[in-house]
């Protein structure tokens, strides 16, 4: 029998948490294949009973606590550490205000049965969702429209797998060989951009990136602009906010820059910085621009 070890952390979000985890229950009671599911949940300092709610709900999920300041990055590779302890076949990379579909298992065997055919190994395949009230695509895999800029274009899932080059770890399936060669999500990376940076590795190692076919779950896309409320903020605010985990989180994105980016950096760093000093000319000269 194939061991799967499911990656998870959380912070204070307790009924989302549950809910993604019914969710992953759901569709693993489906797999008719030989897959024995362990789940590796860090808890970065919650104080809304999500421990407790998950234990007394779903008994076998191994909780491990962290101390508040691991954020994503920090608590995935907790999960994962932990996790790395154990012999498994594959992991499960999952956000826990995901809801995977009934049929995610089906599509992750569909595409390691392509990628094995294809390619002849296993690879990361990424899940695409959906937000549950527009029903467009939320997060998923993208590739480079261009390098240099690291602008990108998020790809909408087709009938069969298809092959990317960066992926959210909202849905992300890793098979063993993956680990082997590239190990888990790198240091360096506070918050986001570790699931960008890891699929970038695999693709520069010639290892497959696919996207899974079709939808497999639904995530709301929450990050709204922030840039309105960032240029009301004081000077001291607003360099507080740049280098904030949970806002421009600017410590992993210098690191990913440093990279896989570097002839960029300089550049990174200077705007990075013109965006605290004078906020509403960044706004209308770059950031504008770049969204468009």
């Amino acid at each position: 029998m194939s061991k799967l070890a499911v990656l998870l952390t959380c912070f204070n979000r307790k009924d989302k948490t549950i809910a993604s985890l019914t969710a992953l229950y759901k569709a693993y009671n489906k797999l008719s294949h030989g897959w024995e599911m362990s789940i590796y949940l860090t808890d970065d300092g919650s104080t809304d009973g999500t421990s407790e709610a998950v234990s007394k709900s779903f008994p076998n999920v191994k909780i491990l606590k962290g101390d508040g300041n691991l954020f994503w990055a920090g608590g995935m590779r907790n999960a994962w550490s932990e996790a790395l302890k154990g012999k498994y076949d594959a992991f499960l990379l999952l956000n826990d205000d995901t809801y995977v579909y009934p049929h995610l298992f089906d599509a992750i065997l569909k595409t390691h049965e392509f990628s094995n055919s294809k390619y002849g190994m296993g690879g990361i395949y990424v899940g695409s969702t959906v937000d549950a009230e527009t029903k467009k695509i939320s997060y998923g895999g993208s590739v480079f429209k261009n390098r240099f800029l690291a602008k990108m274009k998020r790809l909408e899932p087709k009938s069969e797998p298809i092959p990317c080059e960066l992926g959210n770890a909202n849905i992300l399936w890793v098979s063993k060989n993956v680990v082997d060669k590239i190990g888990m999500l790198a240091d360096g990376y506070v918050h986001g951009m570790a699931d960008y940076d890891y699929t970038l590795r695999a693709t520069k190692k010639g290892l497959p990136v696919l996207i899974m076919p079709g939808t497999v779950g639904e995530c709301i896309n929450d990050h709204s602009d922030p840039y309105l409320r960032f240029m009301k903020l004081s000077l001291k605010d607003r360099y507080k906010m740049l280098h904030n985990p949970i806002g421009f989180d600017f410590v992993s994105q210098t690191h990913h820059m440093k990279k896989h980016f570097p002839i960029r950096l300089p550049i990174f760093l200077l705007t990075g910085y013109f965006k605290v000093l004078c906020p509403k000319l960044y706004y209308q000269l770059l950031y504008k621009n770049r969204k468009n």
